[in-house]
Parts: structure tokens; C-alpha cells; sequence
């Protein structure tokens, strides 16, 4: 079965983007194979407002892709080269079935922890980059669940001080206690 990972740079302070969603803090280290990265993957997953963000002229797609919008406000006539779902349980459910490599969550925190809680996360691979960002977006906004996560790789890059952690996810232990 394929894995779902959600792979994403994050500030130290636990931001995947800036107050104005902004992605200028994260640093590009010389020596992180990306090429690799990006051939680990041959599906993507994004919500609504990460394919707004990286949408250009062409649509939203990357050359030899597959790419899954969620939204319930985007309508598929209006996204060239991706497929627009409202139900993303049943979309990500049947591609992690159907064979191919893994599968690329990519972008914002809403979508991840929606998957999340729905048990569709496989691994968590975060780079950390050196950069307290006070505010922004968070990796993971508030889930009703706890989830334990065991530790695969880690590697540091003494360049740019660089982190990067890949987990696998465990199993879901509890709900959270409600905020008073």
C-alpha cells in the first residue's frame, strides 16, 4: 500500500508560514537531494488555499503528477491539470490502494489534520529550519486527538543548520481534553 506523507518545512517555533503566509524564512541547504525528494512521489495532495497559492498560468499541476485539490468552494472546470474533490476520505482512501509510489501531502496544516484524524497519515517528514517566526501559520492546527509518531530518519545539514525527521505514525491515543 502507498503512504501518504505530509512533507513540509517548519520554523522552529512550529510554523509552516509566516503571518502573511509568507515562505522567505526557509532556507534552501545545497545539500538536500530534492531531485530524490521529489521522485519518492508521483501523486499530490493540497487543500484549496495552498493550490490558490501555488496555482501559475498552467493550473496547478507538476509535470508527471497526479494532483488532488480539496475544496468544497473550487469547481473542477476551473482547475486545468488537477481533480477537484470535496470527500477527501474516499479520494485518499482509494489512492492509497491503487499502486504507484508514495503520495505527496503538501502544504497546509487544515488539510493535514483533517487526514490525520481520519487515520489517512502515514509519516511526517518536517524539515526544521533555523527560524523563530512568532506567529503564522501552525504545522498542525487543534485536532481532537492525540498521535504518536515513531522516529524513521533524521539528518542534519551543518550548512544551514538544517533538521530534517521523518516519522511514522503509530497509532491515535486518545481524544484531547476539551479546552475549559
Amino acid at each position: 500500500m502507498r503512504h501518504v506523507v505530509y512533507s513540509v518545512a517548519m520554523s522552529l517555533d512550529g510554523r509552516i508560514a509566516g503571518p502573511r503566509g509568507e515562505s522567505d524564512w526557509i532556507i534552501i541547504d545545497p545539500e538536500i537531494d530534492f531531485n530524490a525528494m521529489f521522485a519518492r512521489f508521483d501523486t499530490i495532495l493540497m487543500g484549496r488555499k495552498t493550490y490558490e497559492t501555488t496555482r501559475t498560468s498552467q493550473g496547478g499541476s507538476m509535470p508527471g503528477v497526479e494532483s488532488y485539490v480539496f475544496s468544497r468552494m473550487l469547481r473542477q472546470a476551473d482547475c486545468r491539470g488537477v481533480t477537484v474533490s470535496d470527500d477527501p476520505s474516499q479520494t485518499v482512501s482509494a489512492l492509497k490502494e491503487q499502486s504507484g509510489k508514495d503520495i505527496w501531502l503538501f502544504g497546509g496544516g487544515v488539510l493535514f489534520g483533517s487526514l490525520l484524524e481520519l487515520g489517512l497519515v502515514d509519516r511526517v517528514s518536517v524539515a526544521i529550519i533555523p527560524a523563530l517566526l512568532g506567529g503564522g501559520v501552525p504545522l498542525l492546527p487543534d485536532v481532537q486527538r492525540q498521535t504518536q509518531l515513531r522516529l524513521l530518519e533524521h539528518q542534519l545539514y551543518a550548512k544551514t543548520g538544517t533538521l530534517t525527521l521523518e516519522y511514522a505514525v503509530t497509532q491515535k491515543q486518545r481524544r484531547a481534553k476539551q479546552r475549559s
